[in-house]
């Protein structure tokens, strides 16, 4: 018998789930979600895992994996929470991180604001020291002038410290010296270099991703080596791993040298569960949705593989559009997150406009609709209000919902200054909470140039499927599905996410003159590199990935290009030209003829090989109808009226059942709410197909 538990931490619910898989048939899953204990993220985690293992008759002792998801470090990073950090970096080049790029989000915002850096001006500390593009020493590095930099740094008493000099993702040597000083006169310190942190060329994206591994790497250490002290006092001797920003497992001495590759962990998760999912269901194009307490996030997933990208951002200041933010080099499943969660917090504009986040109640104090403080109304105060989610039916075992408090928290912010009635102020709430999700999956696709028709939606998260049949009609998708632990959906993905590192470098050449040599070379130690982080975790047989970024000389950007082969030979360079050319034609509508092709950065993924899931075929072919007879008055905003609607419990119901909207689908970690022109007809494994009905 194998257990395995995954734990995500996310900013408003700890969601918790042991799978016991004893060989003969499907794994059992056990599951709960609680609030998140901000103070100590450990101790939700811990209570989460002691009562799931209470219930399901499990003895930690008996657990053999232990995968661990957390938002501890993208808090820290936006709450300017994290260690005392130093800058050390090139004379010349202290101001990089606040000067960032010429980008602007906003171009005629006179009054643009950017996020404040994470390392002040007065922190930043300069050596002399120059390396040139390819990684030549044009000024030697100063051996006295960093001594007395590492004596400086200790009398400061910084508790971390980011190294980051101009070009070493060429050439290390010069960061590694730095280093080398000031470990031999602060041993223990925490100290991030470039080079290992983010070995990519530009210089801000590299020094801002060092700085944010350096300013949240004590933080993770100590909050790592708690969590696993702590479980192993309560009986789990199992290893612990932390899921990464691309979706893999990493051990935990990996994570705490770099905990920046932490910051996407959770909605990591969640796109491998989809991911999972689009493989059993047969569905190549899925459109991943996830709503929790604090965020939504949306992905695409093609041929059964999240999309991915190299750079996300952190700490947005212009309600989550993108340049507005901290930029991070590090791979990272590729989505868009807004503000829409249960908790997002609604207000009122200076334009009389309703607004959604990005402010979130969180779980201290929470909705309104909670009773334990919170006076602000929410997404969630909205739903109750709009009877969605009701006292007899909301799933959290430690919240009794009060629509009383709901109610005055949407009057008093909402519906008093726009002098409209309660009940409309909430469907206000909604419609626009709605749109902004639409909107930011329009975006994302067009973002990737992709047409969303054809795709199919999964949704899961606790607040997902209370608004994805409406998510459904508004981009014009024909199915939906929700599968059985939606409510926990992050946390089962983590079951499912397979050991993975991906090793990235820049290193420049063009098809024109193509180091054949250079190339072969970083390839190999990327590859070497990859596979000793994938070692650490496991011995399982792995598969190797490899891709280069491409693109015309002049331009600003790149793309990405897969190379087929392990090393190059004489034709790489007619090879890569025509692979270029292709992605190109696929992104843009055409190519570019009689332009030097650049090759910028080169990345190597090894993941182990995990089994295909049992397939399950979906349909809408039913054998029986689902005959409860309880309602309740709910707003359907398709019909833009209240209905009534019938209350069905999903573990009541049978494979093959269709449940005919209006309808809401209750169950212990969320809810699915169904217009009247939407059908649900369950699937063998307990999925959800929800499609519209013939006379929709």
């Amino acid at each position: 018998m194998s257990v395995r538990i995954g734990a995500d931490v996310g900013g408003t619910f700890t969601d918790i789930v042991i799978e016991v898989d004893a060989g003969a048939s499907a794994p059992e899953l056990h599951s709960a979600k609680i609030l998140t204990t901000h103070d100590a993220p450990e101790q939700g985690i811990l209570d989460g895992i002691s009562r799931v293992a209470t219930d399901a008759g499990i003895d930690l002792a008996d657990v053999d994996q232990i995968i661990h998801g957390t938002t501890l470090a993208t808090n820290a990073l936006i709450e300017r929470r994290g260690a005392a950090t130093a800058l050390v970096t090139t004379a010349g080049f202290r101001d990089v991180i606040e000067t960032r790029t010429e980008s602007r989000f906003e171009q005629y915002d006179l009054d643009i604001v950017l996020p404040r850096p994470l390392v002040a001006r007065h922190d930043r500390l300069v050596v002399t020291e120059r390396l040139g593009p390819n990684g030549e020493v044009l000024v030697a590095f100063d051996d006295e002038g960093a001594r007395a930099v590492v004596d400086e740094i200790a009398t400061r008493g910084y508790e971390a410290v980011a190294v980051g000099f101009l070009h070493s993702y060429r050439n290390p040597d010069h960061e590694q010296r730095f280093r080398e000083l000031l470990r031999a006169v602060l041993p223990d310190i925490a100290v991030s270099i470039s080079s290992d942190v983010s070995p990519q060329m530009r210089e801000y994206e590299r020094f801002n991703t060092v700085c944010a591994n350096a300013y949240v790497q004590p933080l993770m250490a100590s909050y790592l080596v708690r969590l696993r002290d702590q479980l192993r006092l309560r009986g789990a001797t199992a290893p612990l791993y932390l899921i990464h920003s691309g979706g893999g497992l990493i051990d935990v001495e990996t994570a705490a040298a770099f905990p920046v590759r932490l910051v996407e962990s959770g909605p990591a998760g969640g796109a491998i569960f989809a991911a999972d999912l689009a493989r059993r269901y047969g569905r190549d194009r899925i459109l991943s949705y996830d709503m929790g307490g604090t965020t939504a996030k949306i992905s695409l997933i093609e041929d059964y593989t999240p999309q991915t990208a190299k750079t996300f951002e952190v700490d947005r200041t212009a309600r989550f559009k993108k340049g507005s933010g901290m930029p991070i080099s590090i791979p990272v499943i590729d989505m868009i997150e807004i503000g829409a969660g249960g908790g997002s917090i609604a207000s009122v504009d200076r334009l009389g406009q309703i607004r959604i986040g990005p402010r979130s109640a969180g779980s201290e104090p929470g909705p309104a609709a909670y009773d334990l403080g919170g006076t602000e109304p929410t997404v969630t105060d909205a739903n109750v209000e709009l009877g969605r989610l009701h006292p007899e039916t909301f799933g959290a075992a430690d919240i009794t919902l009060s629509p009383d408090r709901a109610r005055a928290a949407i009057a008093r912010t909402v519906g008093d200054p726009l002098s409209m009635d309660v009940h409309l102020a909430a469907v206000g709430i909604a419609a626009v909470v709605d749109e902004n999700m639409a909107n930011a999956a329009r975006v994302h696709a067009v973002e990737n140039g992709k047409d969303l028709a054809g795709y199919s939606m999964i949704a899961f998260g606790g607040g997902a499927p209370l608004h994805a049949a409406r998510l459904l009609d508004k981009l014009g998708l024909d199915e939906l599905i929700v599968p059985p632990g939606a409510g926990v959906g992050s946390a089962i993905g983590f079951l499912r996410a397979p050991f993975s590192y991906e090793a990235v470098r820049s290193f420049y050449t063009t098809t024109s003159a193509f180091d054949i040599a250079g190339a072969n070379t970083v390839l190999a130690e990327l590859t070497d590199e990859a596979r000793s982080f994938v070692r650490a975790g496991t011995d399982a047989e792995v598969v190797v990935q490899r891709q280069v970024a491409m693109r015309y000389k002049g331009q600003g950007w790149e793309i990405p290009v897969t190379i087929e082969v392990e090393r190059f030979d004489d034709l790489a360079a007619e090879q890569l030209e025509h692979g270029f050319t292709k992605a190109y034609t696929e992104f843009f509508g055409r190519a570019i003829d009689d332009v030097v092709v650049e090759v910028v950065s080169w990345s190597v993924r090894v993941a182990s090989i995990t089994a295909d899931p049992a397939p399950v075929a979906l349909h809408t072919a039913h054998t029986t109808e689902s005959t409860t007879s309880i309602t309740r008055p709910v707003h359907d905003a398709a019909a833009g009226t209240d209905v009534d609607a019938t209350i069905v419990h999903r573990d009541e119901l049978a494979p093959a059942t269709r449940v005919a909207g209006p309808a809401v689908i209750v169950e212990p970690q969320t809810t699915t709410i169904l217009a009247s022109h939407h059908q649900a007809v369950v699937q063998h494994d307990g999925s959800l197909l929800i499609t519209r009905t013939a006379r929709s």
